[in-house]
């Protein structure tokens, strides 16, 4: 619901992080296969394919499976909505209303996890190289030992 949306931005504006809405689990779908998210919140209830089914179809993607995924519902939900959204690879679970400030420091603790994420992998892939150059210079040395 449009409504959501808006609140939801307004709460998670002062991150300072783009945000990308999307109004149904296939938009989400999409918009997943397009860039790389540090987290996503899912509406239990959604048009067409609902939160639990965008759920499980991003934890099956090797790309995006990797993504943490906050579920949202309301007050009137399911007792079992909480087991079944962990069941299907949620990080967490919140019941609307929410407090603002603890969406924003769930979601803000996504958002750093990534940030390391991405330096780990920078660091890796530095030192990945170092290694290759290290064995090209172990090479070159082997050849000169070799024919002198």
């Amino acid at each position: 619901m449009e409504e959501n949306l808006i609140a939801l931005e307004a709460v998670l504006g002062p991150l300072d992080q783009p945000l990308v809405r999307a109004r149904s689990g296939e938009e989400a779908m999409k918009a997943m296969l397009r860039q790389d998210f540090a987290v996503v919140l899912l509406d239990v209830l959604m048009p067409g394919m609902d939160g639990f089914e965008t759920a499980a179809n991003i934890k099956r993607l090797d790309q995006t499976k990797d993504v943490p995924i906050i579920l949202l519902t309301g007050t009137d939900a399911d007792s079992d909505y909480a087991y079944r959204g962990y069941a299907i690879g949620a990080a967490d679970f919140l019941t609307k209303p929410f407090d603002p400030w603890l969406l924003r420091t769930k979601v803000n603790v996504f958002l750093e996890m990534h940030r390391k994420n991405h330096r780990l992998e920078a660091r890796t892939e530095m030192l990945a190289d170092r290694v290759a150059e290290l064995e090209r210079t172990v090479e070159r040395l082997r050849k000169r030992g070799a024919g002198g």
